[in-house]
């Protein structure tokens, strides 16, 4: 879908996406074309994305994971959109995550959908020269949805086992962490702000690749979906990992799905190099990381 460049956003927007359409070699590559094609227009119409940069991802031909720089390009609009204008996103103390080589961020968890996640993402590609792309480690649910799972592939985001944690340190990536797992999306609204239990896998996972931790609190995802409850009891009967129950949904069906256009707030803080990580046992280090990033938050809220 080409468009005709009718005013100076337009003529950007063409100008970056006319490139070629993503290269997902399965049965749902037509459905993301034609929804990433949509939303293309109908934000290049509502002239929604001022200030694009030109610089694009770096190439990664080799990656193992099937990374596709072309189907980052053609996705950005719409996370830019989300980052600029949904969410209006702020964030503070980037200058804290190590320029080159590998190193593990750690982030708290919330919003039922993960764009907590997506955010982050944006907030990388905005602030690094060249960009460079973070590698999300996702729950092994997504292998089973076939529609969704080229999708975060070619996003470079990766099914988070050990050894995939391991392949990707090991080539120098930045890798997000999310130690909540799925308890994180499904806190009650009134619980919201209590981070779960982080699991230490990432902590033994970065003495042994010798690589810093960099913690991030997130203020904003709690509260873009508020659940109400969470059906563990149903979702595990369902085989999802979760099931949260919102104001809008399932009452609305998939519009409920939107999240509300809360205003996110992203803070980083000082790395932990690896010989601070020996202070104690694994997980005794993780929960003294759980409650940084928890003071870091009630710093946030109270800013």
């Amino acid at each position: 879908m080409t468009g005709t460049g009718e005013d100076s956003i337009g003529e950007l927007v063409d100008g970056m996406l006319g490139g070629p359409r993503l290269e997902i070699a399965n049965a749902e590559a037509e459905l993301w074309n034609e929804a990433l094609d949509g939303l293309r227009a109908r934000l290049r119409k509502q002239g929604a994305l001022p200030g694009l940069p030109t610089s694009r991802p770096p190439e990664e031909l080799d990656d193992p994971f099937g990374l596709d720089p072309a189907t980052i390009q053609r996705a950005r609009p719409f996370f830019e959109f989300l980052y600029r204008r949904w969410f209006r996103v702020q964030s503070q103390g980037f200058e804290h995550v190590p320029q080159e080589g590998a190193v593990i961020l750690v982030a708290n968890h919330g919003g039922v959908l993960p764009f907590d996640a997506a955010m982050l993402i944006m907030d990388g590609l905005l602030k690094t020269d060249p960009p460079r792309v973070l590698r999300a480690l996702v729950d092994r649910f997504v292998e089973q949805i076939p529609a969704v799972r080229p999708f975060y592939s070619a996003m470079g985001q990766v099914i988070g086992t050990r050894e995939n944690f391991r392949a990707l340190l090991a080539r120098g990536d930045r890798v997000l962490i999310f130690p909540e797992g799925v308890a994180g999306i499904g806190k009650s609204f009134r619980a919201r702000f209590d981070l779960d239990r982080f699991h230490p896998g990432f902590v033994e996972e970065a003495l042994l690749a010798q690589v810093p931790i960099v913690p991030v609190a997130m203020l904003g995802p709690e509260s873009q979906a508020p659940v109400i409850a969470n059906l563990e009891n149903l979702a595990e009967q369902l085989g999802l990992p979760a099931l949260p129950i919102t104001p809008t949904f399932p009452l609305l069906g998939p519009l409920g799905l939107i999240p509300l256009p809360v205003s996110y707030r992203i803070q980083y803080g000082p790395p932990i190099a690896p010989e601070e990580l020996l202070a104690g046992p694994p997980a005794q280090t993780a929960a003294e990381i759980r409650n940084q990033i928890t003071g870091m938050l009630r710093i946030l809220r109270r800013s």
